[in-house]
């Protein structure tokens, strides 16, 4: 069954160039039955929002800045938020927003026991990623969509001077999740191990690296290797992974 999702999006935060792609990918884990954005739709820089809310049945919501230096559009997405928490219209919420701000509304709504996603720039501060059950960066949603619509060769490209690149730190990371899965033999079930990476680091995606799934991103690295098993009804593959060793040590002879 679909999640009813809460979609909150914090105008003054976010890019309005990402907003088609942001609901597609919303539209992946739950449905959006509650699409709401904040600013101060006085001001000239959200007039660009305008169009976009039309296409995508999203409702502004006008909050005025009482103050100088006081961000009243925070505030009016938090009480918004716990009033529809409080509604039990939704099991979910996604909060679209960099600002450091939400990290406690996201705690909150977690401990609740709504699923929240988070969708901001990279720029985003660390304790807002991690209150979030998952964190999407707006940056690779557009990498996206241009790549369908680029040639190969641009595609290359791109990929190679905008995606994040492996490091061993994320090797690592990796590894050490698929040894907390792994049976004697040292395999663990795929998509274990993607669940479980995302539950310790809900930023982690494979599409940060230039990768669609998960899958191919782990077959790219020399420290694993990949075993496709046929499923009970044999309709389908089911994917395992474990840590290759004969790498693992020559790459330790070598140092």
């Amino acid at each position: 069954m679909d999640l009813k999702l809460a979609v909150l999006i914090d105008g003054d935060n976010i890019p309005s160039a990402y907003v088609k792609e942001m609901m597609e990918e919303i539209a992946k884990y739950g449905n959006p039955t509650i699409k709401r954005i904040y600013g101060d739709w006085t001001k000239p820089h959200l007039a660009k929002w305008k169009n976009m809310l039309l296409e995508n049945a999203i409702t502004p919501i006008q909050q005025y800045g009482y103050t100088t230096g006081k961000n009243a559009t925070d505030s009016a997405m938090i009480i918004d938020a716990m009033d529809i928490l409080y509604s039990e219209k939704v099991n979910g919420f996604c909060l679209v927003s960099s600002d450091s701000d939400f990290t406690r509304l996201a705690t909150r709504l977690r401990e609740a026991g709504m699923q929240v996603y988070g969708i901001g720039e990279k720029k985003t501060p660390k304790p807002f990623i991690v209150a979030c059950d998952k964190f999407i960066y707006i940056e690779i949603l557009k990498h996206a969509s241009t790549d369908s619509e680029t040639d190969s060769e641009t595609k290359k490209t791109d990929t190679k001077d905008s995606y994040d690149k492996i490091t061993k730190k994320d090797i690592q990371f990796i590894s050490q999740t698929i040894e907390d899965l792994a049976d004697d033999d040292g395999w663990a079930f795929l998509g274990d191990v993607g669940s479980l990476l995302q539950k310790k680091q809900p930023n982690f995606d494979s599409r940060n690296y230039g990768f669609a799934k998960l899958t191919p991103l782990i077959n790219s690295i020399d420290d694993f290797e990949i075993d496709k098993r046929e499923s009970g009804n044999g309709r389908f593959k089911l994917v395992y992974v474990r840590i290759n060793e004969k790498k693992t040590k020559n790459r330790s002879r070598r140092k």
